[in-house]
């Protein structure tokens, strides 16, 4: 006996059904149209503006004013880069970006962690209220205490020790000194958001798994390092990716504390490219010339280029780690 096509069961099913097959068939594949449609949208938000500022930096000037030249140059060069890269100091500058932001990123992924862990699983007096703090440092904006930080920072002295031993308190300002305290104290960039996604994770582990390892003999830091770190490795490599590039971006904290120093950051001079621009241009250094508009963006353009490229290469090494540890996150509660 031959068996029917499959074509001719499933027309004898919808039959059967009263047309629900054909109607469930029809909206799933509406569905998947409008989620294909809605990724593509989101996908060229995203991708188009760095496509248009690749094309731009790899322009020669005059054709930036050609109407006829929408996206490819006619004269691609390398050009601008070369000059992207000396007004920004490089590769000095990329080089202290990349020592501060690691530098940053451990110590803050270390102290997030720790305290993570005493959110998750201690009681201690005003535990609702300390992690209230927690919350409050992820929605208020560290432009609200900028003052409070630049002149606790100039003038920093532990309980007086330093005004009554020396005669006058210790200036931090154009050093990492400051960077370091915060950082070891939870005080950092977005590092309430550390806490809550680690804290998250902690809180997801039973309980039972540290009180076999009591049994078994081991120390409170003991069961921390061999069984809760072990696990929440993908959750604190996002925080870490979280804090490198936050920091690697970061103008605010930079401004603040190293912008008196010759420590140059990549973000802080492509900030203020603009205004080395005139000079840099400029046969005679005394006397500057107007650089246009057009010509100012395309540079900027491509410091943007060269600032997100090292973000980008390590996210396609990380995103499965990254991807893994938001999920864990996010849904264990």
């Amino acid at each position: 006996m031959k068996n029917k096509p499959a074509r001719a069961d499933y027309r004898s099913d919808n039959k059967r059904s009263g047309g629900y097959l054909a109607k469930a068939k029809f909206r799933k594949a509406c569905v998947s149209l409008a989620r294909g449609l809605l990724l593509f949208g989101l996908c060229f938000m995203i991708i188009q503006p760095m496509l248009t500022r690749l094309g731009t930096s790899l322009m020669e000037e005059q054709d930036l004013y050609d109407s006829t030249i929408v996206l490819l140059p006619r004269n691609p060069t390398w050009d601008n880069y070369r000059i992207v890269a000396e007004l920004t100091n490089m590769p000095k500058s990329m080089i202290n970006t990349v020592w501060t932001s690691l530098l940053v990123s451990v110590f803050q992924v270390i102290s997030c962690t720790f305290v993570a862990y005493g959110f998750a699983r201690y009681d201690f007096p005003l535990k609702r209220f300390w992690f209230g703090c927690v919350v409050a440092l992820i929605i208020i904006p560290p432009q609200t205490i900028a003052t409070a930080l630049y002149m606790t920072f100039q003038k920093f002295d532990l309980f007086g020790i330093f005004e009554a031993t020396t005669g006058s308190p210790l200036n931090l300002h154009g050093s990492l000194t400051p960077y370091m305290m915060m950082s070891m104290t939870c005080m950092g960039l977005k590092n309430g958001l550390y806490i809550y996604m680690l804290r998250q994770y902690f809180r997801g582990i039973p309980k039972s798994l540290e009180e076999a390892a009591y049994v078994d003999g081991c120390g409170t830091l003991h069961t921390f390092v061999r069984i809760m770190l072990p696990g929440a490795l993908p959750t604190i490599m996002s925080c870490f990716l979280f804090s490198f590039v936050w920091q690697w971006t970061d103008l605010f904290y930079t401004r603040n504390f190293l912008a008196t120093t010759s420590r140059q950051i990549f973000s802080t001079e492509l900030s203020t490219i603009v205004s080395r621009m005139s000079r840099y241009f400029s046969a005679d250094a005394s006397k500057p010339i107007i650089v246009p508009v057009g010509r100012q963006q395309q540079l900027i353009s491509v410091g943007v280029l060269i600032c997100c490229a090292p973000l980008v290469v390590l996210y396609i090494f990380t995103q499965r780690t990254f991807v893994k540890s938001i999920t864990m996150s996010g849904l264990k509660e």
